[in-house]
């Protein structure tokens, strides 16, 4: 009765943190163990200093989605490759790309950019579906990239279970799949451009380096801060700290396009989110802990390998599950509470504890705008006045390219693990 109770309160959209909480203390209480180390779980998370990477990189992720950041990225792109054929569909892919690598969630590069990339398209001549389908999913596949906030929880989330995943290796594994990512869907844009018979855009020096100028303070972030990380000459929370550091004093002193009455709006976002996150991770912990008490992981590694034998199909069930998650769930719940059920199966099968990484954000990257549920559709529907039907039509070409880079990733684990290795 309890329990159904929950999944009602679950369905009138009550907070997925006070539903954990709930869930553990129930648990707790089934075994006679008192409550206090429900909250034991929050005091605990002080201790994992890879946390204090995750607010600053929010926060930087949140100034820059606030700026005109956005609009001189897409002015450098368009400028660098808006001569090509299909070039704005690229220049839409590589802006929704980056954004959504520092703010950790395509919905707010929608929110973002959408309303900016959308008329843009369709006033150069893009057919209206290919011009949605790229705004609503193009850059989903940017929390592959440092120092995007779900590479970083999952860090978290995993280390424990394996050593091998930690936050650089997580960092240095998504950039060839996420390359490749943003490559197949700059291809279909060039094809969408070709097929509407975009008219070319002549290059000019002028325009490049008026565009670079503009936003030289902006360029330099990615280079030197990023590199830093992968050189291994700063940590990820040492990282964090420069960047929002350095985002805050471009935005806020040297373009002053972040007065300090919105900046206190900006951080009230990020502590939101952050608090969200913290707090669902704590009473996740909780939860798995039980659950590794109760020996619920070896049941289901029992159940799952008397029914699956061979990794190939374990695979194949493992996407299928993921995407559906991806479609209800978002990933920073899902991250807590589905990678420490799935990481000893996985290693049970022989997939690589990174490579698992790569996969799982992958496909909960796709099921945010996978048909007819995913979350970015309704955040599209709203920013973009269209009909919820018409988006997830049109998403439908770019969610097949998804797939096959998803077919990719899965089953070439060295290109999610050669820049690991």
């Amino acid at each position: 009765m309890i329990g159904w109770g929950i999944l009602l309160f679950a369905a009138l959209g009550t907070p997925m943190f006070i539903l954990f909480g709930a869930l553990a203390m129930l648990a707790y209480h089934s075994e006679g163990i008192d409550f206090s180390i429900v909250i034991g779980e929050l005091t605990r998370l002080t201790s994992m200093p890879m946390l204090q990477a995750l607010p600053m990189f929010a926060l930087a992720g949140y100034v820059l989605a606030g700026s005109r950041a956005s609009e001189r990225l897409l002015r450098i792109t368009r400028a660098t490759l808006g001569w090509m054929p299909g070039g704005l569909a690229i220049v839409c892919v590589l802006t929704c790309t980056f954004l959504t690598a520092f703010t950790g969630a395509s919905g707010v590069t929608i929110v973002a950019l959408g309303g900016l990339l959308f008329p843009a398209l369709v006033r150069d001549g893009y057919r209206e579906k290919a011009a949605l389908g790229l705004v609503t999913s193009g850059g989903n596949m940017g929390v592959l990239f440092a120092p995007s906030l779900p590479l970083i929880l999952y860090a978290i989330i995993a280390q424990p279970i394996s050593g091998d995943v930690t936050i650089e290796a997580l960092f240095r594994a998504g950039i060839l799949p996420g390359l490749l990512a943003v490559g197949v869907l700059g291809l279909y844009g060039v094809w969408a451009g070709v097929h509407a018979h975009i008219p070319r855009r002549s290059f000019s020096w002028h325009e490049l380096g008026s565009a670079l100028w503009e936003a030289k303070w902006e360029l330099p972030l990615p280079f030197v801060v990023l590199g830093a990380i992968y050189s291994g000459m700063l940590v990820a929370s040492e990282a964090a700290v420069i960047t929002a550091a350095y985002v805050l004093i471009v935005e806020i002193l040297i373009y002053r396009e972040i007065p300090v009455r919105k900046l206190t709006d900006i951080v009230r976002e990020t502590v939101v989110l952050i608090g969200g996150v913290l707090l669902i991770l704590g009473m996740g912990m909780a939860i798995t802990n039980y659950l590794i008490d109760q020996e619920v992981p070896q049941l289901i590694l029992e159940w799952v390998g008397e029914r699956i034998q061979h990794p190939l199909v374990f695979l194949i069930t493992l996407n299928a599950f993921l995407l559906v998650v991806g479609c209800v769930m978002d990933i920073y719940t899902a991250t807590v509470v589905i990678v420490p059920l799935l990481a000893p199966l996985a290693i049970r099968y022989g997939i690589h504890p990174v490579h698992l990484a790569v996969i799982f954000l992958a496909n909960l990257a796709i099921g945010y705008s996978t048909p007819p549920v995913g979350m970015n559709l309704f955040i599209a529907a709203m920013r973009l006045k269209k009909p919820l039907m018409k988006l997830a039509t049109a998403s439908l070409a770019v969610m097949g390219l998804m797939l096959a880079i998803l077919l990719l990733i899965t089953y070439w684990p060295s290109l999610s693990l050669a820049l690991v290795r």
